[in-house]
């Protein structure tokens, strides 16, 4: 799944970039906004049920007792770039990314949850600038 996966992760994660460096009044929003909302409708389709285990899963390891939300809502809009090991490109969340949750591991401080790609994997992102990925596909 890993590269199927990472590819669509990324269109998804461009096209949302993108989206939010748009005004409304914008001539291109409404096409770009459309195309999103199919790649998201691909998306799911592909892998929501996985994914929503994969979050599943997160929520348990972090106590957390939020719901669990599409996969779609775990990814940001705001990534920045740095490099893997191997020279590949590595995204990293950008602070506020992700879905808020509250975990007991983090009484009173602001937590996300954030889907990131390159290599895709789901992070615990704590208001103190703490990360912990929580899975990675491999």
């Amino acid at each position: 799944m890993n590269k199927a996966l990472n590819a669509d992760l990324l269109e998804l994660v461009e096209k949302k970039t993108i989206l939010s460096t748009l005004t409304y009044d914008n001539k291109n929003y409404d096409e770009i906004e459309e195309e999103l909302h199919d790649l998201e409708d691909d998306f799911l389709e592909k892998y929501g049920e996985t994914l929503e285990d994969v979050f599943s899963d997160a929520h348990e390891k972090v106590r957390s007792d939020n719901d669990i939300l599409l996969p779609i809502a775990y990814v940001g809009q705001r990534y920045s770039k740095g490099k893997n090991a191997d020279g590949s490109v590595r995204y990293e969340a950008e602070a506020g990314e992700g879905v808020l949750i509250e975990t007991e591991l983090h009484p009173n401080k602001e937590t996300r949850l954030v889907l990131i790609p390159s290599p895709v994997r789901v992070e615990l992102q704590v208001a103190n600038g703490k990360k912990e990925v929580l899975w990675e596909d491999k």
